[in-house]
């Protein structure tokens, strides 16, 4: 049974023995396997020829020092194989005594691991690395706010400039919704983040458990989610500054592209509240600003949301269209959100005009809305409903180089 118990420790364990000077006078199997040394090469030699000579000289004699006084000595030790290889053992390190106390030799037990440590080592730089990558991010989000916060100073100047034009009214509504606007939008930035931040959170715990599980493969893919989660919360912060810029020129744009983006802005929020939106875009080019037409989509995309719930909607679905007819841009958004009451479809374009409590409405964004299409975009924007469904036109006049591009085609 000695000998049985014997041999299920040396097929198990890496064992070498050296005698009181270090030479090697036994190495087993898995001894000659991991370091790539047969037992003659091995035999009779020092046990430093397996030392890598990256470690500390002062490591060694720590080890000397501690078995010489006859105490067991434990480490991680890195150790280099023949072939020019670096592999990990833990070993266990115990003097041999004679009846008089004296040592006669070494009895060396190790076990590989190398994979352990390998990963640790890469988790260390994945962790370097990640949070070199969260420094710039933080410093982006600085540099982002700095410029939000500029962006709306102007904002607000501009704001103060153009209703000095207008009647003290005026001036107190274009003031209100523009400030409702901007809460939408901080709104919308902090469904645009929850999402990822949460997924951020999940991947982290995922690579916590890769390690603990020590798959290389999955700590790596889970490292490129998170980088990946990031680039997209600093894209964010991009698209809600573009949709904030103060170049208020009037310029040729494409009114599908201002759709589209609308949409994008209010994604994670109409996913939330679990509302379905079918796109039919056409190309259609006119001449005004595309973030006030963007603006008007979004308020007339969220008025459905609130009407959704209002009513209690429980398959919601919302259309959004952008057709070319060659003489003009039609924009329709769509809604089954139970329509528009008679009493009410006359007076909704009427300024504090709102169905809804005021903790949720000013009654200024329909009324806003259709000034942006008529003053800013030369267009028209009307409301046509039934017991069931609602739907917002917009009409804008084509660009007039694109009208002579469809005349010719």
């Amino acid at each position: 049974m000695l000998k049985q118990y014997k041999e299920a420790i040396e097929k198990s364990n890496i064992i070498s023995k050296t005698d009181a000077d270090g030479i090697i006078t036994f190495a087993n199997d898995e001894f000659c396997k991991i370091s790539g040394y047969s037992q003659e090469e091995l035999l009779g030699k020092n046990h430093n020829i397996v030392r890598h000579p990256s470690v500390p000289q002062e490591k060694f004699e720590l080890l000397w020092d501690t078995i010489s006084q006859r105490e067991v000595y434990r480490d991680t030790v890195k150790n280099l194989a023949k072939d020019g290889s670096t592999f990990y053992v833990n070993t266990t390190i115990i003097p041999i005594l004679d009846e008089n106390k004296e040592i006669v030799e070494y009895v060396a037990i190790r076990y590989d691991v190398t994979k352990e440590v390998l990963l640790r080592e890469e988790l260390l730089r994945k962790e370097a690395a990640y949070e070199e990558l969260n420094k710039s991010l933080e410093k982006r989000v600085q540099e982002q706010t700095r410029e939000l916060v500029a962006l709306n100073e102007n904002l607000q100047k501009r704001i103060s400039d153009e209703v000095a034009k207008n009647e003290q009214k005026q001036r107190v509504m274009f003031w209100q919704s523009r400030h409702a606007s901007l809460g939408q939008m901080l709104a919308n930035i902090a469904h645009q983040w929850r999402q990822p931040l949460t997924e951020l959170s999940l991947t982290l715990f995922n690579m916590k458990k890769a390690v603990a599980a020590q798959n290389s493969d999955d700590f790596s893919r889970f490292y490129d989610e998170s980088k990946f989660a990031i680039q997209n919360m600093s894209q964010t912060i991009d698209d809600f500054a573009n949709f904030f810029s103060p170049n208020k020129q009037k310029h040729r744009f494409n009114v599908k592209e201002s759709a589209e983006e609308a949409l994008t802005l209010l994604d994670n929020v109409l996913a939330e509240e679990m509302i379905t939106v079918k796109k039919e875009l056409q190309d259609g080019y006119v001449l005004g600003v595309s973030n006030e037409l963007t603006q008007v989509i979004i308020n007339l995309v969220n008025n459905a949301k609130d009407a959704f719930n209002h009513n209690s909607i429980l398959l919601r679905e919302i259309v959004v269209r952008v057709k070319n007819n060659g003489a003009f841009v039609l924009v329709e958004v769509a809604d089954n959100a139970g329509g528009i009451s008679k009493e009410n479809i006359e007076k909704i374009f009427e300024p504090y005009f709102t169905t809804k409590h005021k903790s949720r409405g000013t009654g200024l964004g329909l009324f806003m809305s259709r000034m942006i299409c008529e003053q800013g975009l030369g267009g028209t924007l009307d409301v046509k409903s039934s017991k069931k469904n609602s739907i917002f036109s917009i009409k804008i006049p084509l660009d007039k180089d694109e009208e002579e591009n469809i005349k010719r085609a």
